[in-house]
This record gives C-alpha cells, structure tokens and sequence, in this order.
C-alpha cells in the first residue's frame, strides 16, 4: 500500500482544509468559515478550528470511525463553547465536511459528511463513489451560471442571500459537522471490500474538475480518468490551470478561482 497526498490552500487567505495520513487511517476535512467572518486565536477562521478539530480527534483514532466522527461533532460545538461563540444564530456556527477511511487488509471501513469525497478505483479504470448525494450548492451555481456573464459583482456578493440561505439548511437538508445533534442524521459510514480496487481517493472539494453546467449530482469519469493518467498531482496541475483561465468563475461556475485542496490517493 502507498499513499500520496495534497495539502494546498486556495484563493483565500489561510488554508481551512486539514488532512490526516496515520498508519491505514485516511482523512479529508474541508472547514466552512461562518458567515460572520468572525476570527479566532488571532486569526484562525472557525472553519480552519473546525476541521482541525475533526482531524484531531480522528488522528486519536482507538473507536470505530462512525464513533469517531460523533466525537469530532461533539469537540466542534464544545470548542466554540470555548471560543465564546453565539450558539443561538445558526450562520455563526463553525463547521467542516469529512472523509475519513481505514485500510484493515482487504476491507475498507469509511465515514463522510458534506461534500468531501471517497471514490473506490477499481483495477479496470471503473469507479463507485461511496456517501453519493446531491450536491446542496446546485441551485446557487445553477443561478450565477444564469447571471455570471452580465453580473458586475462576483458570486459572493451578487448571490449573498441565497447562499446564507443554503448555509441555514446545514443538518436540514445536507450534513455537515458543526456541532449540532442533527448532525448525527447525516453522517455516512460503511465496509466495503477491496478486492477489486486499485486506488482509494479521498478529497475535498478543491480537487474537483472544473464543470461549465452545475450537475444535481456530481459525475466523477473525467476526475477518475485524469486521476489515472496524470496522477494525484497531474490532476491539481490540470484542475489549477483550468481555474486560472477563469479567476472570475463566470466560465465555470464556482466560489472562488481557487478552492484548498485536501486529498490523498492510496494506491493498493
């Protein structure tokens, strides 16, 4: 078994993914900074807290990972606790997406919540995505993708609303690890055998190819291809110089030119 991986932040100022590479323990966490910008210990975002957060308590390991991704909601709500947060106005709260899998010799146990991602490759160039579900951030690309080309703003300013209103589904209608009970409801887990598997991928959202339409669910064939012929670090290559050709999102549709990159790909 051998294992690569990407650590890289974005647009933005600090990175907020986290990952954890422990043994044959494999995780991504991609931390979702509150709406009110709020910042902590200096300068910490809470999305950078949150996923640093889960992936401490992950790299603690010792409990199945269902139980361990329990634990990391529960540490995320007892540190804002901490850290003086308002519990009471929801786009306050901090919170991370996770994809988390153990190697135990051919079988593969898996976690993930929100949109981080788990592909099985299989040894014919195949693939199954593990936690598939819709993606909660349709409707607002689907929506600048309509008004990108005229809009004199960006997304964030010109769909502010609509994406605090996507933000207040969190545990609503899609999951994510913020703290909350309701966070339990969306948590997926499973074993899975390995036996027909070459590659395990794991990643955030930052690895994901570029798309012109905004898809109710994500297809993965053009990331697992490029993956396979270019390599984990070919395929940030392609997925960056695609970005770069578009820094104002308005060709493909997105939040930022350049998202953080988690990822790692475990080759069996």
């Amino acid at each position: 078994m051998r294992a690569e991986h990407i650590l890289e932040k974005g647009s933005g100022r600090i990175n907020e993914d986290a990952l954890v590479m422990e043994g044959s323990l494999f995780g991504v966490f991609d931390g979702a900074t509150s709406l009110d910008k709020a910042l902590f210990d200096g300068c910490k975002t809470g999305g950078k807290i949150a996923s640093s957060t889960a992936c401490d308590v992950f790299k603690k390991n010792g409990a199945s990972l269902e139980i361990l991704a329990g634990k990391a909601n529960e540490k995320i709500w007892e540190t804002m606790i901490s850290h003086g947060v308002n519990l009471s106005e929801r786009q306050n709260l901090w919170s991370t997406s996770a994809a988390v899998a153990k190697v135990d010799g051919r079988v593969l146990e898996w976690v993930q919540a929100g949109d981080a991602c788990i592909i099985l490759v299989h040894g014919d160039g195949s693939h199954r995505v593990l936690g598939e579900k819709p993606d909660h951030d349709f409707e607002t690309l689907s929506l600048w993708k309509q008004m990108a080309q005229t809009s004199p703003v960006t997304i964030g300013q010109a769909l502010a609303h609509q994406i605090a209103k996507t933000r207040q589904q969190m545990n609503r209608t899609y999951g994510v690890l913020n703290g909350e009970r309701a966070a339990e409801n969306f948590i997926l887990s499973g074993v899975e055998p390995l036996e027909e598997v070459a590659h395990i991928l794991l990643f955030t959202d930052g690895l994901q190819l570029p798309t012109p339409d905004p898809e109710p669910l994500k297809r993965f064939d053009d990331l697992v291809n490029n993956y396979l012929r270019l390599g984990l670090h070919g395929l940030r290559d392609r997925i960056r110089a695609i970005e770069d050709k578009d820094p104002m999102c308005r060709q493909y549709p997105r939040f930022k030119c350049h998202d953080d990159i988690a990822a790692i790909a475990v080759t069996l």
